[in-house]
């Protein structure tokens, strides 16, 4: 069996479409129609991948993708029916990996799932796979952070961005690059959604983060040689 998705959606109809294209696409699909089960059964299934409504009846979408980015990386794809710039830049600030906007293509979601997990699966081994910088170290066939020698759950993006910043050491990335790479060329959001996602990734490398430099204006670097 393929990789796990868990279909978070209360109009049936619509989950129903979800779940036959992905499991014609070769996923282990479950699905749940309100955000409360929702969190319940991730807890217990472990998916791979989670895609999301936002309105939904007991618990939005916003606030289980908040409860599950507290615990795990797992890509999250939003589904919504807004498509103001504010709702996407809150989804993504909360840490979601991709928003789809109704109506949309079933097709097009198989295609942005499966090119996600490619993004989230692909291993980077640029000299070895074991990164090292300060107390932390980087294990990218593990996709796994130790800060002092303790693991540090990374979501998908923070690792991506990370991972970016660390293979071109001391070279500036200007947001809309960053976006670019991690996010792809069919992101239409804020560019302020990195400065969200590098505070974030700072907050949990604790004092290593002195090697994300930022360069006022402009963007982000990996500074090889940190200043203490």
């Amino acid at each position: 069996m393929g990789n796990k998705v868990l279909i978070v959606e209360d109009e049936i109809r619509i989950r129903e479409v979800i779940s036959d294209y992905f499991t014609q696409d070769g996923w282990e699909v479950y699905e749940i129609d309100n955000g409360i089960d929702a969190l319940s059964w991730f807890d217990f299934w472990h998916p791979n991948l989670i895609i999301l409504d936002i309105m939904m009846p007991r618990m939005d979408g916003f606030e289980v993708c908040r409860q599950i980015r507290s615990r795990s990386g797992v890509p999250i794809i939003l589904l919504t029916a807004k498509s103001g710039d504010q709702d996407k830049i809150y989804g993504f600030e909360l840490g979601a990996d991709d928003y789809v906007t109704k109506p949309f293509s079933p097709k097009v979601l198989i295609a942005r799932a499966n090119s996600l997990m490619k993004r989230v699966t692909e291993n980077y081994q640029p000299q070895g796979h074991m990164l090292a910088f300060g107390s932390a170290v980087l294990n990218t066939l593990a996709r796994r952070l130790e800060v002092d020698g303790t693991e540090v759950e990374l979501t998908p993006k923070e690792y991506e961005i990370l991972l970016l910043l660390m293979n071109n050491k001391n070279i500036v990335f200007p947001r809309e690059a960053i976006i670019s790479r991690v996010w792809g060329l069919e992101f239409d959001g804020d560019n302020r959604v990195v400065d969200s996602h590098i505070k974030k990734l700072r907050f949990k490398l604790g004092y290593e983060s002195r090697f994300i430099r930022t360069v006022i204006g402009t963007g982000y670097k990996f500074q090889e040689e940190a200043e203490g």
